[in-house]
């Protein structure tokens, strides 16, 4: 049997399915308001009562959201020649015949789709706030209405994006997302970086 490693918490894990299923339940239901979708609708209970649930799931989004940021920040951030040197490559995905420079645990394309989650994320949140919290003023309604759409066309673009990296782009990254673990040989191929900075290279 393959030797294992951890590369996400638990804490990490369930913190991940709770921000991906309100994710997905929030832009489901968002999707039925734009359009007045009628039968998502009525899945939620009728109109009223989806934007009761809607309102409190982006309440478990934001907290979600906010609780990612102890885990990923700090690396988002952290950038070095190789990083540069793995757009420049476009991280292998258009050929095999390009040299992937060696990767800490996370690579760049990865930091700033979080950071671009993350911004959505936060743009979403205040904005579902001005349109949940202040109803009578038509001008932050305006404006929340606006902002609350350009960042759900992001998450309607990036979701479908980051689904298939996470599963059929890269087989075996799922299994992370499950139990957090990943063969340490992948590891040492995908992450050189990363494990030798923790000893197991």
């Amino acid at each position: 049997m393959a030797e294992m490693i951890r590369k996400s918490s638990v804490v990490e894990v369930i913190n991940h399915w709770i921000l991906a299923g309100s994710c997905m339940l929030l832009m489901l239901s968002g999707f039925a308001f734009l359009f007045h979708l009628e039968p998502v609708g009525a899945i939620f209970g009728g109109f009223e009562s989806m934007k009761n649930i809607h309102n409190y799931l982006g309440v478990v989004f934001l907290l979600s959201l906010a609780l990612s940021m102890v885990h990923y920040l700090k690396d988002a951030f952290e950038y070095d020649g190789d990083d540069v040197r793995w757009f420049m490559v476009a991280g292998g995905y258009l050929s095999h015949k390009v040299k992937v420079p060696p990767m800490g645990k996370y690579n760049p394309g990865q930091k700033l789709y979080y950071l671009a989650v993350l911004g959505a994320g936060i743009a979403i949140g205040i904005s579902g706030f001005g349109m949940w919290l202040m109803k009578d003023n038509a001008q932050v309604m305006l404006l929340s209405h606006f902002i609350h759409n350009i960042a759900f066309v992001i998450f309607a673009l990036a979701a479908p994006v980051h689904i298939y990296l996470g599963t059929l782009a890269n087989p075996g990254t799922f299994q992370i997302m499950v139990n957090g673990m990943m063969p340490l040989a992948d590891a040492k191929k995908k992450h050189p970086k990363w494990i030798k900075a923790i000893g197991k290279m």
